[in-house]
């Protein structure tokens, strides 16, 4: 897909202060119009690159053939500019690590967080050009994300980041039989970062992994998605006004082509020492044999199939508030969205009549649209995929009750909200695969045990969510539920002040809470004998 010339000619934007050049249509003036256009700028780099194009996901198909769906064409980086940047970040550790105090570190991330907040209004139009996601949406992200920053200024400076630690009693005795020696735990930044970030929360999946890493006084190499580098551009250059040096934050925006040989540098350089990613749990798996003979760090927030199980006590308006939050958010294009929906079977007709009367009223459309409640699809091949399982499921015995259809006169990337019922969890695709769209595939259940079975029939065990009255229930069913986080009658609860992942191939790690900080330490034992 290329640019229509006549129609789109270029604004250039350049700078000595980043590393990347950016070139946006004309169709979009308005939107890079921004109350701050400097925002997206970048300098050329020393030799002919690629253009990474980025697509607006709301396009329609008239828009794709014409070209004017490319809202954004950047000069793409390779596996040498990754080296590159992590032999420079290796340089601007000693400084950072060591001659930078915690305070300091924690008064540049709350500059950082200002200046994304003063900025929301342009970064969260960027998000929604280059996501699809409704505007309403990207401006939460924007305080979602700054939300990590906040968090991890203030952990910067306490006892349990780096620099702190422990002073314990020594076991070892003098001949007087006083205690001999000093035993301390002392926090240390692990090193060199690299992290990889993906599509679906541009800012926030950004600030998760770079507030906590530059809190503990390690340097950072992240690449964003290929698919919405913008945002993170525009991260980039609000860092560099904080005053967060630039070798200390370095992005690495590449193409799909070139993406596998940047992960493959993060993975085999020895400089690395700490891998941060969000995706797929392929690529997660990928990454973690990359990394076998480096032996790195690795916080892997993976795929997710999230099990939301309605009790027969269960508040039904809560319920129905709970799942409309979890499931439709970004088109339910998020890993901790619910899935796979167990209802039990003396309330199912209830819960699917409440569910529908709020499902019918979702507002689909472009995200810039007022009216939008949900967006598009990140790209055609995930609409069409998502037809096809629900295709299946409905041949297979499911009952559409409502949607299951895209929405070709808006665009190829959209697709209907969308309930099925008497979805079969023994051999149905749509149940036991991470949909990543706006489909409630239902099944019912009688018994507890069996609510707990169904829900933990799967390799994933990131979310899982519940509802009920019942106080014993609660803590009965959240212990027996195999996920790494449990929401009971809510249906969003990620927070900055919580810890964050999964179990099984969900991932490893925390992300969010001092866990979160403490994924960027190593614990140095010192014994001081006076």
């Amino acid at each position: 897909m290329k640019f229509n010339q006549s129609k789109l000619p270029f604004i250039l934007m350049t700078t000595t202060m980043s590393s990347y050049t950016i070139r946006m249509g004309s169709s979009l003036t308005t939107f890079i119009n921004l109350k701050d256009p400097l925002l997206l700028r970048g300098k050329f780099l020393s030799r002919h690159r690629e253009s990474l194009e980025v697509i607006d996901p709301s396009a329609t198909l008239g828009d794709i053939e014409d070209g004017t769906a490319v809202i954004a064409l950047v000069e793409a980086m390779d596996r040498s500019d990754a080296k590159k940047a992590i032999e420079e970040s290796s340089k601007a550790l000693k400084k950072w690590k060591f001659h930078t105090s915690a305070l300091e570190r924690s008064k540049l991330l709350n500059r950082l967080s200002t200046l994304i907040t003063e900025n929301a209004d342009d970064i969260a139009r960027i998000m929604t050009l280059e996501s699809g996601k409704p505007l309403k949406e990207s401006l939460a992200e924007v305080g979602y994300g700054t939300s990590f920053i906040d968090f991890y200024a203030g952990e910067a400076i306490r006892s349990t980041s780096a620099g702190g630690g422990h002073i314990y009693p020594s076991p070892f005795s003098s001949i007087d039989g006083s205690p001999r020696g000093k035993i301390m735990a002392i926090q240390e930044a692990v090193g060199v970062t690299a992290m990889i970030t993906p599509w679906n929360f541009p800012i926030a999946m950004i600030a998760r992994k770079l507030a906590p890493a530059l809190a503990a006084g390690c340097t950072v190499v992240l690449k964003p998605s290929e698919l919405t580098p913008l945002t993170a551009i525009a991260v980039k250059e609000l860092a560099n006004r904080a005053g967060i040096p630039d070798e200390v934050f370095q992005l690495i925006i590449s193409n799909k082509d070139h993406t596998p040989g940047v992960g493959e540098e993060f993975c085999t350089n020895p400089i690395v020492k700490k891998i941060s990613f969000t995706g797929s749990t392929a690529v997660g798996k990928l990454l973690m044999k990359q990394s076998s003979d480096t032996i790195k760090r690795f916080s892997l927030e993976l795929g997710g199939n999230a099990p939301f199980i309605v009790f027969e006590d269960a508040d039904i308006d809560q319920a129905v508030h709970a799942a409309m939050a979890s499931k439709f958010r970004n088109a339910g294009q998020t890993c901790v969205c619910a899935d796979r929906f167990i209802i039990h079977k003396d309330i199912e007709e209830e819960f699917v009549q409440a569910l529908h009367q709020k499902v019918q009223k979702i507002h689909v459309g472009k995200g810039l649209d007022e009216k939008t409640i949900m967006g598009p699809l990140i790209h055609g091949s995930a609409a069409s995929s998502i037809k096809e399982k629900v295709d299946e499921a409905v041949t297979e015995g499911a009952e559409c009750v409502i949607g299951g259809n895209l929405l070709p006169h808006l665009g190829p990337n959209f697709f209907e909200p969308t309930i099925l019922r008497n979805v079969d969890p023994s051999s149905s695709r749509i149940w036991h695969e991470e949909t990543f769209g706006p489909v409630i595939a239902m099944t019912t259940f009688i018994h507890e045990d069996q609510a707990i079975e169904l829900a933990n029939d799967t390799s994933s065990g990131l979310a899982s969510y519940f509802c009920t009255k019942d106080a014993a229930r609660i803590f009965r069913v959240s212990e027996r539920l195999e996920n790494g986080i449990v929401g009971i009658n809510e249906g969003i609860i990620s927070t900055a002040v919580a810890p964050f992942g999964g179990v099984k191939e969900s991932g490893i790690g925390r992300e969010g809470s001092p866990s979160g900080l403490a994924e960027y330490l190593e614990t140095k034992y010192v014994y001081w004998n006076p």
